[in-house]
This record gives structure tokens, C-alpha cells and sequence, in this order.
């Protein structure tokens, strides 16, 4: 950005009475405190609207140390001096620094030392979770995740499949902790459990990856990725090659996947599938593909059919016998 460019961002924001300037992009702390100076107002970036939207979210203890490590892990590389809330986390013998010490280090030092804390913090809550996914597995229960693209619908999907209660709005970010719960489908089957997950968006910053690690290991650690999409958004391809990226940061790229292309009943009649089930390539791959509307219920039997096919065949995988390795004589 020139200063042509900067200066009719400054008339605009006096036109329009702007308070604050957001960029849909990452700056950099130097462009920050650069176009703040030349703008007159508070300039924030894309990183920091998701972390706010991410701290009106979080309910669980572990969600909002996540979303606190984020945060001081973004405000450690914008140290200006603005962070006077971060004083009352101050304590113990030496804290203020010693004499001569500006107030930069001191913000560097309280940051730093925040940062430590949370981290221990998180690393308790990391295995309790990782107690509760042992436990699970010692019941061999077939794992189910949801994930997708934000506000694709995953955590209505997610009450109409298990009748949870789980929090599901028309939002960005309306689900940040992972609930876990048990769907029965039937004698043949049993139980299965099913985890709603935080959903992706475009551009995601790697240190939400990072501190959202724990969370995102129930996708890792799934049997089967349920992949929702909005089908009744125009940019769907883009949406389903996002999270396929995030899903490759965080190591779940191979977990089998069955697409389930939501939110039928706001698909345009013109545009309505041909067929209900079919099969959708992806990254080289052929994957099942269920349409269905998690809101009227629609299509929930195909998907729960898919489901069962695939517990069903993990389950004959597990329980056949490895075929003995021939026997090699030694060479001499």
C-alpha cells in the first residue's frame, strides 16, 4: 500500500466516522504501528477479529486456555506499551525488574512468563483428554469426527445425529470445544462416538493451529472423518480445499472421509442433486457423498447407513488375521 492509497483509507474512515480500520489480511507489527500513525485510528488485522470472535466462544476450560495462549502468543511480537490489563498477572519476588529496565521488557518478561503458565496449564488439561481417548479405545468404540468449513452446520448435524444439546448458531465459530458423544446403531453395529470439532476457515493463522492442537487431536485421532460442506454456498470447492490444507497441517489428511454436502432445504430447486448418495473425487480419491439437511432431518437415515457400513468394515479389518511373514533363511 502506497500513500495514495493509505491517504484515501484516512478520508474514507472520517467520511464514514469510522472507530477502527481491520484488514483481511496478517500485519505485521511495523505495518501496524505504521498505518496507525498514518491513518490516526486503531488498525487491527485478520489474526485479531478471529482471536475476539474465538474469545466470545470459548465455554470450556481448556478452550479458553487455548484462545489466552493464542492471544499472548500474538501480542508478544506488538509489544507498544498497551498492555496494562497484563499487570495484574504479575506477582512473586523481582517481578517489576530491576532498576533501569524500560517498560518494554517488562511487557516482553510478563508476557513471556504468561505464556509459560498457560502452557503448563494446557498441558495437564492435554492429558486428561488424552486419558478419556485411551479409555475410549480400550472399548475399541468406532471414533467419528465432524469437520468442516465454519458455519457449515456441523454442530446441528451433530445434535440431530446423537440428540445433543450442543450450542449451533447461524455464526462463525459458534462451536470451539469438542463434545463428545455415543450414537447406537444398532445390535450388528452398537455404539459409536461422535466428536463435533472447531471449525476451519480460509487463511487460518498457524499459531491458532498451535494452540488449538488438543482440540483438533480428535480429528487426528478418529477412525472416520465426517466431512460437512454447505451446499448451498456458491464457493463450496474452495471452502472443502481449506480445510483439506488444515487437515494436512494437523496430520488427518488420511483418515477415511465420507462428504456430507448439508443444508439441502436451502439448495435452490433448479439445483437440487440428482441422486441423494453418490461419490465426490477429492485430492485423487473417490469418497461417499450423502446430501442431506441436518435442520428437516432429511437424508440423517443415508448417513447413518454410511456409518455403519464403515464401523462395520473397520471392524472385519481389525478381526482378520495378518497373514504370517515367510520364513527367510539367513545368509552366511
Amino acid at each position: 500500500m502506497g500513500s495514495g492509497k493509505a491517504e484515501e483509507i484516512r478520508l474514507l474512515a472520517q467520511t464514514y466516522g469510522a472507530k477502527e480500520i481491520l484488514f483481511d489480511q496478517a500485519l505485521s507489527p511495523a505495518q501496524q504501528r505504521n498505518l496507525e500513525r498514518t491513518l490516526g485510528l486503531p488498525v487491527n488485522d485478520r489474526t485479531l477479529l478471529i482471536l475476539e470472535i474465538f474469545a466470545q466462544r470459548a465455554r470450556s476450560h481448556e478452550g479458553k486456555l487455548q484462545i489466552e495462549l493464542a492471544r499472548l502468543q500474538y501480542l508478544a511480537t506488538r509489544l507498544v506499551r498497551r498492555w496494562s490489563h497484563l499487570e495484574r498477572q504479575r506477582g512473586g519476588i523481582g517481578a517489576r525488574g530491576g532498576p533501569g529496565e524500560t517498560q518494554i521488557e517488562l511487557d516482553r518478561r510478563m508476557i513471556n512468563d504468561a505464556i509459560k503458565r498457560t502452557k503448563e496449564r494446557l498441558v495437564k488439561v492435554k492429558k486428561q483428554r488424552n486419558t478419556q481417548r485411551r479409555q475410549r479405545e480400550r472399548r475399541e468404540v468406532f471414533s467419528v469426527s465432524l469437520v468442516g468449513y465454519t458455519n457449515a452446520g456441523k454442530s446441528t448435524l451433530f445434535n440431530a445425529l446423537v440428540k445433543a444439546r450442543a450450542y449451533a448458531a447461524d455464526q462463525l465459530f459458534a462451536t470451539l470445544d469438542t463434545t463428545t458423544r455415543q450414537m447406537y446403531l444398532g445390535e450388528e453395529v452398537g455404539s459409536i462416538s461422535i466428536s463435533d470439532t472447531v471449525g476451519f476457515i480460509r487463511d487460518l493463522p498457524h499459531g491458532l493451529v498451535d494452540a488449538f492442537q488438543a482440540t483438533l487431536q480428535e480429528a487426528v485421532e478418529a477412525d472416520l472423518l465426517l466431512h460437512v460442506v454447505d451446499a448451498s454456498n456458491p464457493h463450496f470447492p474452495e471452502q472443502i480445499e481449506q480445510v483439506q490444507r488444515v487437515l494436512a497441517e494437523i496430520g488427518a489428511d488420511d483418515i477415511p472421509q465420507i462428504l456430507v454436502f448439508n443444508k439441502l432445504d436451502a439448495i435452490a430447486a433448479g439445483q437440487m442433486p440428482v441422486q441423494m448418495r453418490d461419490e465426490y473425487e477429492l485430492d485423487g480419491r473417490r469418497l461417499p457423498r450423502v446430501f442431506l439437511s441436518a435442520q428437516s432431518g432429511e437424508g440423517l437415515a443415508a448417513l447413518r447407513e454410511e456409518l455403519s457400513t464403515a464401523a462395520l468394515a473397520l471392524r472385519r479389518r481389525s478381526m482378520s488375521p495378518e497373514p504370517a511373514a515367510e520364513f527367510q533363511p539367513e545368509e552366511h
